[in-house]
């Protein structure tokens, strides 16, 4: 890993959006999460919330999370389960880029899926005050209870890294490094996924991240969840990279 952390920023509907825009779109999302779980917002500057929002979140443990969304949960699996008959397994995707300076794609990648490291389930979490749970299960699936962008609602999914059955964004050959699954809700069915994919560049690498949603999704869904790729990954690439 490098003694500094990478210099990052996000593409958008092909427009370039700086670390200070995506670290303000996180600020402005975080007392929206509070809200939902029910934690006060901790002090501090960003990056002390950041940290202390994470732990409250890992205090409170799975079940007193799935406890306090449960309504919410209920509903949004409905929605999911509506959403996913209704497309008749067609989908719609929410793709945003990053541009990192620093790293390298395969570096970026075995960090990302490296479940036994120590501050996993912590970095996770931390990454978006809109991720309420995410845990590694077995057969390389993982656990996401999280507001998606754009939604009202949180909603409970298991991402499956060993399937890509169902996906329908082509794969790209060039790639580096790849991070892709199926997303799968209530009772095992699919409901979109995704497909991550690197690519090393001179002095660092490049992200196209990309999410499968059903296709009658709404628009301003699939249009903010951008902005929570942007925020999530831009953090969890400074958490890769930084020193230890």
């Amino acid at each position: 890993m490098r003694s500094a952390a990478p210099a990052v920023y996000a593409v958008i509907g092909g427009r370039r959006v700086s670390r200070a825009e995506v670290l303000a779109w996180e600020a402005a999302r975080l007392p929206v999460a509070a809200a939902k779980i029910g934690l006060p917002v901790p002090p501090g500057d960003l990056a002390r919330q950041r940290e202390a929002f994470a732990e409250a979140k890992l205090a409170l443990g799975p079940a007193e999370i799935r406890r306090r969304l449960r309504r919410d949960l209920r509903v949004g699996d409905a929605v999911a389960r509506a959403t996913t008959r209704l497309s008749g397994g067609r989908r719609a995707t929410s793709v945003c880029e990053l541009h990192v300076d620093g790293g390298s794609a395969s570096e970026f990648v075995r960090w990302f899926t490296d479940t036994a490291r120590a501050d996993y389930v912590h970095s996770m979490t931390a990454a978006h005050p809109d991720h309420f749970l995410i845990r590694a299960l077995d057969g390389d699936r993982q656990e996401v209870i999280e507001t998606t962008g754009g939604s009202p609602l949180p909603t409970r999914f298991v991402v499956d890294y060993a399937d890509l059955s169902s996906l329908t964004t082509p794969a790209d050959p060039d790639a580096d490094a790849r991070a892709a699954g199926v997303a799968l809700g209530g009772g095992g069915r699919p409901i979109g996924g995704v497909r991550h994919e690197f690519r090393d560049v001179p002095g660092g690498f490049r992200a196209r991240l990309c999410v499968e949603f059903p296709r009658v999704t709404l628009p301003r869904i699939l249009s903010a969840h951008r902005r929570h790729l942007a925020i999530e990954f831009a953090n969890w690439t400074e958490s890769a990279f930084r020193v230890r």
